[in-house]
């Protein structure tokens, strides 16, 4: 897939998660199914920071030849299938909470509506990068392995669609069902 069929499936799922987000109230978004659980603001939170922090700080350092940036390196049997089926895997991923990966409840719906937006923009200005990142450049995802910059550019939106079935859940527990 290019980028620009990669930039305009991102601009659609952010469209729905826009359009989602009004229908909560701020009470909604803060609200955790348990104390070791996330809020559905938690979970947009979530996809904001990692696809800033992580995978599009890691296509600009791939494109760029950053320190740690590796020239070889391959992706575990996980990482293989998520990116032949361009999915990640159907199952419901739990890391215990931790300061450093535990997301913070947004501050207002606005956070989140800017957040989103920034994502989608970063994406945009970030497209010419990806176009030129040396193939061969590389850097560890914890759980599929060595991906460069192209694949951690997939990476943000297949991210967003996997968080489909935590809206889902958790829209499930603000409902009462």
């Amino acid at each position: 897939m290019n980028t620009q069929e990669m930039i305009q499936r991102m601009d659609s799922i952010t469209q729905y998660y826009l359009e989602e987000l009004d229908r909560f109230s701020m009470e909604d978004l803060t609200r955790k199914p348990g104390e070791e659980e996330w809020s559905l603001g938690q979970m947009y939170m979530h996809l904001i920071n990692a696809s800033l922090r992580m995978h599009l700080r890691n296509v600009e350092a791939c494109a760029t030849s950053a320190e740690g940036v590796m020239k070889e390196g391959e992706k575990t049997e996980g990482g293989k299938s998520a990116f032949s089926n361009q999915a990640f895997p159907p199952v419901r991923v739990q890391v215990p909470p931790s300061p450093a990966y535990t997301p913070s409840q947004p501050g207002s719906k606005e956070q989140i509506r800017e957040g989103l937006l920034n994502v989608l923009a970063e994406m945009k200005r970030i497209d010419p990068l990806v176009q030129t990142a040396p193939a061969q450049n590389k850097l560890v995802h914890p759980g599929f392995g060595a991906l460069n910059a192209g694949e951690w550019f997939m990476l943000v939106e297949m991210h967003y669609r996997h968080h489909l079935r935590q809206k889902e859940r958790l829209e499930g527990f603000l409902a009462g069902v």
